[in-house]
């Protein structure tokens, strides 16, 4: 125990981050990172912002990336008051944690879900309590009918992919018009309907969303928010508190190309689904069952081998999956979907495991 450290950061477990090794001829399906690059577009406009302006702090509000994302969602009746933008969506959820989150009554989120949830609420001191998945692992909405401060998941959730349908979370919202909703939308892109068509009819809903997945910027660190323009406002209130200028000049002008670059966007999206559809396929046939998956990754478990040992075997192939020493799910491997050759490779050394 170090005596210089403050008692908040003696009691914090922090959030682990999945491995990134250096190792030749790797295959890395442990973090979810999109396969393909980038849009062109965002490469050739990160290169036009390297310049003298880089001596000028970058706009505080970011207000010509809130409108890039406003219009891509202007179909859904969003204006640029509505977006509030972040050094990645981890740090919009830190800045609703505090903005939002805290009301002296336990916040809820699943007890299988982004385990980012119970660092925030150790590192801010807010009371949660995690609501159980059912037998399946589905999120089910009358379990959260309790007094709470606030309500958290991601839709699909994590690690287990699964995904509540719109309907499900309009009656979830209503059920709740007093609490702040937030909607952690990482993988949405990847076969689920958005929330954000929800936003102009519950001024309660946060919805989260990041540009490191179906966007390919995960090196950049950009998310966002879209909610109502009094939620937009305590976001940035707190951003305002404690970091004026969090999204750089090159994040920036990459996000804004990537918002305007919906061809790619498209693309990279419906690549990943295809090969999800026949990683599944392919897992299956080796015995493994998997569960119903709407992100850009894959739940699985098989019946007669140990998740840790399949996960050892793997990296001893130079092939990383991501496994939790966690209750109920210790025997799943969560498995990016990579590219196609990448998935093969991966159902090959499977089938040679066992």
């Amino acid at each position: 125990m170090n005596p210089f450290w403050s008692e908040v950061v003696h009691r914090l477990t922090p959030y682990v981050p999945g491995e990134q090794p250096r190792l030749q001829d790797l295959v890395k399906l442990n973090t979810n990172e999109n396969p393909y690059g980038p849009s062109p577009r965002v490469l050739e406009a990160i290169r036009e912002a390297t310049g003298d302006g880089l001596r000028l702090y970058p706009d505080p509000n970011a207000d010509r990336l809130r409108e890039a994302i406003a219009g891509f969602h202007a179909d859904q009746g969003i204006r640029p008051g509505q977006v509030f933008v972040g050094n990645g969506s981890d740090e919009v959820l830190a800045l609703a944690f505090q903005a939002l989150l805290r009301h002296g009554r336990p916040l809820l989120f699943p007890d299988i879900t982004y385990s980012f949830y119970p660092v925030y609420c150790g590192l801010y001191g807010i009371e949660s309590v995690q609501v159980p998945l059912d037998g399946g692992f589905r999120i089910r909405i009358e379990d959260y009918a309790r007094p709470n401060g606030g309500i958290i998941f991601p839709n699909p959730n994590a690690p287990t992919g699964r995904w509540l349908a719109l309907a499900d979370l309009e009656a979830l919202l209503a059920a709740h018009p007093g609490s702040p909703v937030v909607i952690d939308e990482a993988y949405v892109d990847f076969g689920c309907e958005s929330a954000v068509a929800l936003v102009n009819r519950h001024p309660n809903l946060l919805v989260v969303q990041t540009l490191s997945k179906a966007r390919s910027l995960a090196g950049l660190r950009l998310g966002f928010a879209i909610g109502d323009p009094g939620l937009i406002e305590a976001l940035d209130r707190v951003k305002n508190s404690f970091n004026s200028y969090p999204v750089d000049r090159l994040a920036m002008a990459g996000g804004i190309a990537a918002m305007a670059d919906r061809d790619h966007f498209e693309w990279t999206r419906r690549a990943i689904m295809a090969t999800r559809g026949a990683l599944v396929a392919d897992l299956a046939d080796l015995g493994f069952e998997v569960l119903p998956s709407a992100a850009n990754f894959v739940f699985a478990r098989h019946p007669a081998r140990d998740a840790q040992e399949l996960a050892a075997a793997l990296r001893a192939r130079n092939i990383l999956v991501r496994h939790f020493r966690q209750p109920r799910i210790d025997q799943f491997l969560r498995i990016t979907v990579g590219t196609d050759p990448q998935c093969r490779v991966l159902t090959a050394a499977l089938k040679a495991i066992l």
